[in-house]
């Protein structure tokens, strides 16, 4: 009976096995989960966070979690790639946070610093378009603001996104047909900004 049960959960569930040797201190077993995961966590925080550097340390502290976490994984809670998904996802939040707090407290350095590039009211236009976007997503309700993020920033699919979420594809749309409302509800505040923080013609 145990037998046929575990096999049932590794069917759903492929990350178990490993998660219980990595859990009994197997060095292969922990090579093996690196292989398997580091790609994807790459892959999610490079979008979200646009910097190769950081990307690598969230994948570092999400591994730790990993380690921590395999010896008192108890399967029914989740499965374990979404709740990886949701650590890395989380990291990268706290990231983008102290990111857009450096980012308002050096605006007046940077705008006043010389620059061969754009023009300093460029500079003050770019700059109050990505505030106009950062207050409008932060705005949104957590969920809401996860499905725009997985849809619009990480580039998931639909089918991705809402198994990343653990909801239907049907409520993801629902999410996302809300958020998208709201978002515009907010950037009408600010004429000419449109859902990506671009000026329409």
């Amino acid at each position: 009976m145990t037998t046929a049960r575990t096999a049932d959960l590794n069917e759903t569930d492929p990350d178990l096995e490993l998660l219980a040797r990595i859990g009994n201190n197997d060095a292969q077993a922990v090579q093996e989960m690196v292989t398997r995961k580091l790609p994807r966590l790459l892959a999610l925080a490079s979008r979200l966070l646009g910097d190769a550097d950081e990307a690598r340390d969230i994948a570092q502290e999400s591994f730790l979690r990993i380690w921590k976490q395999a010896a008192h994984w108890r399967s029914e809670q989740a499965r374990f790639d979404t709740w990886l998904h949701r650590v890395a996802l989380n990291l990268c939040y706290d990231r983008l946070r102290r990111r857009k707090d450096h980012l308002q407290a050096d605006s007046e350095e940077a705008i006043e610093a010389p620059d061969s590039g754009p023009t300093p009211e460029q500079q003050l236009e770019a700059q109050s378009q990505q505030r106009r976007m950062a207050q409008a997503l932060d705005r949104l309700p957590e969920r809401q603001r996860e499905a725009i993020v997985l849809q619009y920033y990480q580039e998931l699919s639909n089918t991705e996104a809402a198994a990343l979420m653990n909801i239907s594809v049907e409520a993801l749309e629902s999410l996302l047909s809300r958020a998208r409302r709201t978002l515009r509800s907010h950037l009408a505040e600010a004429p000419g900004a449109d859902l990506s923080g671009r000026r329409k013609p």
